[in-house]
Formats: C-alpha cells, sequence, structure tokens
C-alpha cells in the first residue's frame, strides 16, 4: 500500500470521527483556544473559516488582540496567502468553497490556526491532501519562528498519523478535552 493510499484510508476514518463528534458538540473548545491565544496578542494571528464539520474558531479569531487573517488558496502547488479578516467583513466564496474577505491587506500571520482531519500525540496532522498548509508553514518558519495550533475535536486522535518528510509538526492542538503541547 502506497503512502497516499494510507493517507487516503485515514482521511476516511478521520472524517467520520470528526462527524460523529461535530454532532455532539464542541463543549468548551472555543474558550480553550482563545486562552491558548491570549499570550500571543499582538501577534499576527490566522484563523480560518470553518467548512461542513470542521471545529469553528470563529469566537477564538474574533477575540484575538492583533491582526487576524484568513487563508485564500492562490494555486494548486502554491503556499497560502492570507487576508486580513475582521469581524462582519465582506466575505465570498474562495476556492473549494472556503469563505475569504472580499478585499483586505494580505498579512503574514506568525501564529497560524490549522484545521485538520485527524492528529497524533507527536504533534503531526493529517490534512486534507493538497499540501497547503504543510507548504506554507516550512515557508514562515524559514522566515522567523512561527506557531501552528491544531483545533480540532479528542475524537479526531489517531494512533499515528502517516507522514512524509515534506509534513510540518503542530506545536500545540487544542480540543474540548483540552491543550497538548508538542516538543
Amino acid at each position: 500500500m502506497t503512502i497516499a493510499q494510507i493517507k487516503a484510508e485515514a482521511r476516511s476514518a478521520g472524517f467520520a470521527a470528526r462527524k460523529a463528534a461535530f454532532d455532539k458538540g464542541k463543549g468548551q473548545a472555543a474558550e480553550l483556544l482563545a486562552d491558548w491565544l491570549a499570550p500571543h496578542a499582538g501577534r499576527a494571528l490566522s484563523g480560518y473559516m470553518a467548512m461542513r464539520t470542521e471545529i469553528d474558531p470563529l469566537a477564538a479569531m474574533a477575540a484575538h488582540q492583533g491582526p487576524v487573517c484568513v487563508p485564500v488558496i492562490m494555486g494548486k502547488g502554491q503556499p497560502l496567502k492570507f487576508r486580513e479578516w475582521t469581524p462582519g467583513c465582506a466575505m465570498v466564496e474562495g476556492a473549494f468553497g472556503a469563505f475569504i474577505p472580499a478585499e483586505g491587506a494580505w498579512i503574514e500571520p506568525e501564529v497560524l490556526i490549522v484545521p485538520l482531519v485527524g492528529w497524533d500525540r507527536r504533534g503531526y496532522r493529517l490534512g486534507y491532501g493538497g499540501g497547503f498548509y504543510d507548504r506554507t508553514l516550512e515557508l514562515l518558519r524559514s522566515k522567523r519562528p512561527t506557531l501552528a495550533v491544531g483545533f480540532a475535536f479528542a475524537a479526531q486522535e489517531v494512533p499515528d498519523v502517516p507522514i512524509e518528510p515534506t509534513d510540518q509538526r503542530l506545536d500545540a492542538i487544542v480540543t474540548e478535552a483540552g491543550v497538548i503541547h508538542f516538543g
């Protein structure tokens, strides 16, 4: 079985676990995320617009004391760019159906809230398969310290995410069950 096939099977299981957790509710996850972000006030933060059964970081993004942006997919095989977001700003549908601000400054984040399909206790995440966050984190981390916090349901934990040399580790994961720091 190839790594691509292993990851595809892991994604399928991850989506099922996330849907079941989503249907049960998220508990205090957004407040835990806001607490984790508080020491990073003033730093540029990237969040995301939740889609389907993703856990929603909007409340934590709105509470952040500093610039906030969301990812914009520029094209296949390219790193993400980030457009400034504020509560209530005009949004348009971007690539893959994710909403992005209709206008606004381009911001380079120092802290990223990262969506995912699955995660493990080593700090690895299973994404959607496009490599956008891995490529982006590698680029940002080559310039300066950049933090990546996964935001997910505890039920999305897997024993071991199948990894490749290009996969970037998370610095922490926040779930409704608590916060785990890696490395």
